[in-house]
């Protein structure tokens, strides 16, 4: 439900036009959280344990030093060294691969609206029924569309799974045995079931852990979720106090609202409390990197939403991000191809050609713009892209950054729970 506050309800300036803003956020818009699940979930984001190496833990590229992402256009995941811009490849374990695609913001993804995950949507909550590219024989127990999300990672080589014959985990995983005894899933849940203090912190969260059942994987990803939706709801913003009628806006602000809701369109895929409409769209966003595809494909074109749905109107689509503190969260788009946000809105609304400079992509030796250095390519991509341009001036587009800045919580940048001191494996946090 929406309804419709008069420019001169938020601003202290007179300026005529109304702006179609949505309800403020309410407790009803998150599913409810335990306080002690979110914290066991805390020490499960931070700890490596969950990675085939012992090496990763989520919080390597979704770290609250740089926004619950990772700074950079494309990670380095397994063979990756340091934390955010200053990760760089192992000498001794070189990675195979940049992760193909940018690690995206965790804000809100405890909120009940989204139902689709991940830049292509390959996991969906279909009213109730969970749907992934895994099958949905592998979807029981887990208790939310994010829990679920946790299997991709954990099982990707590039990410935290490691390659081949260098673990028990992407061992399991190289032959296909991801659930059952001795399957992935089954490799990580005994590796913390092994430790005392999580035992204990198990069975004090889950009664039927208590009542003598395992630890599963789906306990530990119910957990993490928990932590994810406790530690990141973003809800206290400028933005959201106007919503509730406790503030105002004024100057840039208001006006980059109203080029917001008004003449720059953004609201058209930027919808809603949480500026989301949660449906893919191509946008042309430039390609670079491996792309995502099954090791025997072509491993540059990344065609979206295509690889999810199979038909052809998809391919190069990808997922409206929400914009909750946006002004934080560089680099943009899904390969991360722009690291100023400025740069980034001319080019949204523009065509024009790239520039590569934009990148931040740690040192790696490999080839990352093959996309980019072939023309059939680019013209297919230019040709799918949406109609989408705005003439934005230098002032306008600094108005529109202005409005975004509103969209920041300090609360959720900070984090709730913050960084544990430590973890019960004993391994190092990234900090």
């Amino acid at each position: 439900m929406k309804y419709v506050l008069t420019a001169l309800a938020i601003t202290s300036a007179s300026i005529a036009h109304a702006i179609d803003l949505p309800a403020p956020v309410t407790d009803a818009d998150y599913a409810p959280v335990r306080l002690d699940e979110a914290r066991l979930g805390q020490l499960l984001f931070y700890d490596p344990i969950l990675s085939g190496n012992r090496n990763i833990s989520c919080g390597t590229c979704h770290h609250p030093k740089f926004s619950t992402g990772d700074g950079v256009s494309l990670s380095l995941g397994e063979g990756g060294i340091g934390l955010g811009p200053d990760r760089r490849a192992d000498p001794e374990n070189m990675p195979e691969q940049r992760i193909p695609r940018h690690a995206q913001a965790l804000f809100n993804l405890g909120a009940q609206e989204f139902t689709v995950l991940f830049h292509d949507g390959r996991i969906e909550d279909q009213d109730g029924t969970l749907r992934t590219p895994l099958g949905d024989d592998m979807t029981e127990g887990f208790a939310s569309i994010l829990s679920a999300q946790t299997m991709f990672p954990v099982l990707s080589p590039d990410e935290m799974a490691g390659h081949y014959s260098e673990n028990d985990v992407s061992k399991a995983v190289r032959t296909g045995r991801i659930t059952g005894p001795g399957g992935a899933w089954d490799v990580l849940s005994r590796r913390v079931s092994d430790l005392p203090d999580y035992v204990s912190a198990f069975e004090a969260v889950y009664p039927h852990i208590a009542a003598g059942a395992p630890i599963a994987f789906t306990d530990i990803s119910n957990a993490i979720a928990a932590f994810v939706s406790y530690e990141w709801r973003s809800d206290d913003s400028l933005f959201d106090q106007v919503l509730r009628g406790e503030a105002t806006l004024d100057g840039a602000a208001i006006r980059g609202a109203e080029l917001f809701y008004g003449e720059a369109k953004c609201a058209t895929c930027h919808s809603g409390v949480f500026h989301t409409d949660h449906d893919f769209h191509v946008m042309g966003e430039p390609q670079f990197g491996p792309g995502k595809a099954a090791r025997f494909e072509d491993h540059a074109n990344d065609v979206g939403r295509m690889r999810v749905t199979g038909q052809d109107i998809d391919k190069y689509a990808f997922r409206t991000p929400s914009l909750r503190n946006v002004t934080r969260t560089a680099p943009y788009g899904h390969t991360g191809s722009y690291s100023d946000l400025s740069v980034f809105l001319r080019a949204h609304t523009s065509s024009q050609p790239y520039d590569r400079e934009n990148a931040i992509l740690p040192e790696l030796a490999v080839s990352d713009w093959r996309i980019l250095d072939d023309p059939t390519a680019l013209r297919d991509i230019a040709e799918r892209r949406v109609a989408f341009d705005a003439e934005l001036s230098d002032a306008a587009i600094a108005d529109l950054i202005a409005f975004l800045t509103t969209l920041e919580d300090k609360t959720a940048l900070g984090g709730r729970l913050g960084l544990p001191d430590r973890v019960p494996s004993g391994l190092p946090i990234d900090r």
